[in-house]
């Protein structure tokens, strides 16, 4: 996955973080989960403010 992958992460953020509130979950903590993933394998420092915020609201979409 890459960092434009959104739904793709948004999915898979879904699975591994079944306990967590997207609204509420940190950009700081968001960043080091998305990396965190099986299958991401993007470069971490590509990733800014716009891109974590599409993700988070894909997971809020996803939730």
């Amino acid at each position: 996955m890459k960092w434009t992958d959104t739904f793709d992460i948004a999915i898979a953020l879904a699975d591994a973080h079944p306990d967590a509130d997207p609204r509420t979950v940190r950009f700081t903590d968001l960043h080091r989960w998305v990396c965190a993933l099986d299958g991401f394998d993007d470069d971490p420092a590509r990733s800014g403010e716009k891109i974590l915020e599409a993700i988070q609201m894909a997971w809020i979409e996803e939730a």
